[in-house]
């Protein structure tokens, strides 16, 4: 049984306002879109629906499960995940989508492991930082573990190919470490080291994503074609100005801004709500951030220390990058908005996660 009294309310209300304007603007966003392609305007936003209500109930199922449950279910899940990854890679059982093979499909449903498999990180990172912190300072027991681990995950993910989740993986990773204790020197160089690896890898072999740098640096240098959906992403938040032109008005979702209810819904938000409603959207997030930071410091253990800012971060930097790509901050990545984007998996495990954050405030007001 929940009891609302030992519910954060902070991260009720913001859980609850982000996952309802979700709802809302795919199906603002998509109506069209779906109508034109398929013949039925309601074909995304009743999957997201569908997805919004598995993703209920797995936030309970979050908040009723012990959290100390995920230190024993570390490693199966690294393994789940690590078999997943791999499977995406291999012919005829990965699916295909815009070039990159990150999807398996269970019937008519696609899955996406690289969304789960972060979740994997962080139980492990948690985990392993727990139970180490006494040799956390050590180069063989405390660091190269909470690296090399990680890392196999990571380069899985990269292979897809999907740098963003790759990179918002990684990130996870060196911040969960920073604030384990592991040695900033140890840190520095592993970051160093990555620099040839990112560039000879990433760069040459994947040019893709080389031209999504030149398009950050310049999207006006070809409006009409590399840089479009960056443009139209621009037009919005400015058609939108202070209030915004109304929900449902978009001009941009017409076809201008593609696909705009997975990546850069947070454009047509800006377009159709204006300054109030995104700056509503960035607020809601930071009341995120600051509940799973106040749970975390909070907690009466290590263990549920280090889950909770894992699993608070793990949403609230996914949502800074998805922000600040459509923004023109950051090279466009091809992450979702966590809780509002169009997109089963990463729905599903955003509430899967913010409902472990409920178990931890609601241990600690037990304990």
């Amino acid at each position: 049984m929940i009891r609302p009294a030992d519910t954060d309310k902070l991260l009720i209300i913001s859980f609850v306002f982000l996952v309802a304007m979700g709802i809302a603007m795919v199906y603002s966003t998509s109506y069209i879109y779906a109508t034109s392609r398929f013949g039925d305007g309601y074909l995304f936003f009743r999957k997201h629906v569908v997805y919004a209500v598995i993703g209920l109930g797995c936030f309970i199922a979050g908040a009723k499960i012990p959290y100390g449950a995920y230190r024993k279910l570390a490693y199966p899940a690294l393994i789940i995940a690590l078999i997943a990854l791999i499977a995406v890679l291999i012919p005829g059982v990965g699916y295909v989508a815009g070039g990159a093979r990150r999807w398996l499909r269970i019937g008519p449903l696609a899955f996406q492991p690289s969304e789960a498999a972060k979740l994997a990180l962080v139980f492990f990172m948690a985990m392993n930082l727990a139970r180490k912190q006494e040799r956390i300072k050590e180069f063989w027991a405390g660091f190269m573990p909470n690296m090399l681990i990680p890392g196999v995950l990571i380069g899985l993910i990269m292979l897809e190919p999907d740098l963003g989740t790759a990179v918002c993986a990684a990130l996870i990773v060196l911040l969960m470490n920073f604030i384990g204790g592991v040695r900033m020197r140890y840190l520095a160089v592993a970051a160093l080291a990555a620099l040839p690896v990112v560039y000879f890898f990433v760069i040459k072999n994947f040019g893709y994503m080389m031209t999504r740098i030149m398009v950050f640096l310049d999207p006006w240098k070809d409006p009409e074609g590399k840089g479009f959906q960056m443009v139209q992403s621009f037009i919005a938040f400015g058609s939108g100005g202070i209030h915004g032109v109304g929900i449902g008005e978009s001009k941009q979702k017409l076809f201008y801004l593609p696909e705009a209810h997975t990546d850069f819904i947070f454009s047509v938000i800006g377009e159709e709500t204006g300054l109030i409603g995104a700056g509503l959207v960035i607020m809601f997030y930071a009341l995120f951030l600051y509940s799973g930071t106040r749970i975390a410091l909070k907690s009466k253990d290590l263990h549920g220390k280090f889950l909770a800012i894992g699993v608070t971060f793990m949403i609230v930097m996914q949502a800074a990058i998805n922000m600040a790509v459509v923004l023109g901050l950051l090279p466009p990545k091809g992450l979702p908005l966590p809780f509002i984007s169009y997109g089963g998996t990463s729905l599903v495990v955003s509430m899967f996660a913010a409902g472990i954050l409920l178990n931890i405030n609601m241990r600690n007001n037990e304990a």
